[in-house]
């Protein structure tokens, strides 16, 4: 992965590849976390290695888990984590800029048997905690809070258990505070039940992934209720799993036809799944292109070319507030399609990495995008695409804006994407697998 500016390719004509993608990202994360607090071994076979996940695994070999790398059957490599015991106190977790890893493993250090200081980069000391901290107090936990209220750095002082019962949180910032009690909750002696106050959850389906792999382990939860949350204490059995690939991360793979006139196919694309990038099967056909889902796959062929001679992309109007990792790559299209367009339900990203609104925003603009930031999204009107002229697309520290930006740089030639090696904190192979789909290079378009 480059470390410094990348020149986008530029699209030299339709393009036709078939791009295998890592594991999920948000699966490879919770299974790692259920995987150290169970009481048997277990084997994540096609996990994600990416920055994200493998702060995660540092973070969960501090707390006392062995996680080792081994080959699986087929010849993959997998992650074998055998459970620590006890969890270890007096012990530092780096988050980096991961919202899984800051959110999901404080639950954890309050059940070690000592201290945990959690910190990040800089810039995760802006993203929001204060939910998950208020939650916790709330069952009997002690914190101490050593930057911005509500913010890291932050001291765990775990006492080996955590009392558990019911807890109120405002979740409306990021689904993930529900998913970080839930996934805690079997180790708490009376389990949790996690009630959401506030305005609606973003991004349910995560919390949807969540109940999921909970049960997946043998977790008792209970979740017909909206809004409410029951996970029964008890223990946790050791996983056997495959993650399935990233969809979120395929976003940029699968726009490629709109903009090139061409033709994309993602191998392995699960027919059920919690991942909120399923999404964009429908988003996708919004804007035109056909969708097929089949055994080879799912397959995204552009739309026809329009007057202008490039793929006629139709303005679109979608509510992204389950799937706001898509916006990015959403963005980018709006912004190089033919009609209109309107993303909304997606307000709650201005604390995401970076505030995203305002930088897609300024960016978009900067290339010439006609776009608007609103309350709680985006609006586009159309632009001549032969109008956009080429700059820098700063990407601030967040590896989704690296994948918008490799989108608007194959219609629009010499954009340069700032500190490309962002990336990594999902897909560090994504500059080589965008190259290699360009010239239909099918040894370098698999993570």
């Amino acid at each position: 992965m480059p470390s410094a500016d990348w020149p986008a390719p530029a699209a030299r004509g339709p393009v036709s590849a078939t791009v295998a993608l890592p594991g999920s990202k948000s699966l490879t994360n919770r299974y790692l976390v259920l995987a150290a607090l169970a009481d048997d071994r277990s084997v994540l076979r096609r996990p994600l290695r990416s920055r994200d996940t493998l702060l995660m695994a540092d973070a969960l070999r501090a707390l006392g888990a062995t996680i080792t790398d081994v080959p699986d059957g087929a010849g993959e490599p997998a992650w074998r984590v055998d459970p620590a015991p006890v969890l270890s106190g007096g012990v530092e977790v780096d988050c980096g800029l991961a919202g899984t890893v800051m959110r999901f493993v404080t639950p954890l250090a309050a059940l070690a048997d000592g201290p945990v200081r959690l910190d990040g980069d800089p810039h995760a000391r802006r993203r929001p905690m204060a939910a998950v901290l208020h939650a916790l107090r709330a069952l009997g936990v002690r914190i101490e809070e050593q930057g911005e209220p509500g913010c890291l750095p932050v001291v765990v002082h775990g006492t080996g258990s955590v009392r558990g019962g019911e807890v109120v949180v405002d979740a409306s910032a990021s689904s993930q505070f529900v998913s970080a009690l839930l996934l805690a909750g079997p180790r708490f002696d009376e389990g949790v039940t996690v009630v959401h106050d506030g305005a609606p959850l973003p991004s349910a389906p995560h919390v949807e992934m969540t109940v999921e792999t909970l049960r997946d382990a043998g977790a008792v939860v209970e979740d017909a209720e909206p809004d409410r949350w029951r996970v029964e204490p008890g223990p946790l059995r050791g996983l056997e799993v495959t993650v399935e690939p990233d969809l979120s991360n395929a976003g940029a793979f699968l726009a490629a036809p709109l903009v090139t006139e061409g033709r994309v196919t993602v191998p392995d694309w699960p027919r059920h799944t919690t991942q909120a990038g399923d999404v964009l099967r429908p988003v996708l056909e919004g804007f035109g292109a056909s969708v097929e889902l089949d055994r080879a796959g799912l397959t995204v062929t552009a739309p026809p070319s329009g007057p202008s001679g490039h793929p006629s992309l139709c303005g679109i109007d979608v509510d992204l507030h389950e799937a706001s990792e898509l916006t990015p790559v959403v963005a980018a299209l709006c912004a190089l399609a033919d009609g209109p367009s309107r993303i909304r339900g997606v307000a709650h990203i201005r604390g995401h990495e970076t505030d995203r609104l305002a930088a897609l925003t300024r960016e978009l603009s900067a290339i010439g995008a006609d776009v608007t930031e609103t309350e709680d999204g985006l609006a586009f009107s159309p632009v001549d695409r032969r109008s956009l002229r080429p700059t820098t697309f700063h990407t601030y520290a967040d590896h989704r804006m690296v994948m918008a930006a490799a989108v608007v740089g194959l219609a629009v030639p010499g954009v340069v994407v700032e500190d490309v090696a962002t990336v990594g904190k999902t897909l560090p192979t994504f500059t080589t697998m965008w190259e290699a789909m360009l010239v239909g290079d099918p040894d370098r378009t698999r993570a």
